[in-house]
């Protein structure tokens, strides 16, 4: 069993707990409220974790106390959730606890009531694999990152980076394009202007980015199939946006 088989076995041995998914995390819940939230790599922090609701002054304690395992997770961390690392030696006992607290948070009285017992885990939790914890990793995305690399070097002053633990690459330092996961489905980000929003989005392959849409940039799905004349295009015209004039033309003088 790895952490994820374990995750979910804990979670889901309480009353009318269910599982849900967003953003590529998983959510559990007991009549519609969310008690944890299994977070693996978020915005390329590293950790796989647990972000679970908890009794009042736990956060400050158990943070304070053991921050080897506990930490203040993102967004929900100022209403006082805990996050919970699952692989840097806590005992799975002990991880149960922690969920058992939250789901007591929220769950109605009859429902805590109902339960058998907390769950014991046997056998040994195994880690993920690196390409679980991170799917970049993963070969396909990782060939793909290897060709745009390719595309992006070969343009005048730009430089690979890590934005949010995704790989993007820069012109000057500027970014001009993303490559990410969303929803599993990895995808190329570049700016296109909102004037051809209505226009590529009539292509299921392209989709309006949440954060970054209203700024002018697209997504490309190329979990899969990726046309690489396509790409290049959208990467060229997503660089002459914010590169530099003597960026431009280095650019135009070797066309």
């Amino acid at each position: 069993m790895n952490i994820s088989e374990a995750v979910r076995k804990v979670c889901l041995s309480f009353p009318e707990a269910e599982q849900t998914e967003s953003h590529s995390m998983a959510n559990f819940k007991v009549r519609g409220k969310t008690f944890a939230t299994y977070a693996i790599n978020h915005h390329g922090d590293g950790r796989v974790a647990l972000w679970l609701e908890a009794p009042t002054g736990s956060q400050a304690l158990l943070t304070r106390m053991e921050p080897e395992f506990y930490f203040v997770p993102p967004y929900v961390g100022p209403k006082g959730w805990l996050g919970v690392e699952l692989n840097t030696g806590l005992s799975w006992s002990s991880i149960a606890k922690r969920v058992q607290e939250a789901y007591e948070k929220v769950a109605p009285a009859a429902l805590v009531k109902d339960q058998e017992g907390l769950i014991s885990l046997k056998g040994k939790i195994e880690d993920l694999m690196p390409a679980e914890k991170d799917p970049l990793l993963a070969p396909d995305a990782q060939q793909k990152i290897l060709q745009l690399g390719k595309i992006c070097n070969a343009l005048p002053e730009t430089a690979p980076a890590r934005q949010f633990g995704n790989p993007v690459w820069k012109a000057g330092k500027k970014t001009f394009v993303c490559v990410h996961r969303y929803d599993l489905v990895l995808c190329l980000q570049v700016w296109v202007g909102l004037a051809q929003h209505s226009f590529l989005v009539a292509d299921k392959r392209y989709k309006i980015p949440q954060y970054m849409g209203h700024n002018g940039w697209i997504d490309l799905e190329i979990e899969g199939y990726a046309d690489w004349k396509e790409i290049e295009g959208l990467v060229l015209h997503s660089y002459r946006h914010f590169a530099l004039q003597r960026m431009l033309k280095q650019l135009d003088g070797v066309a």
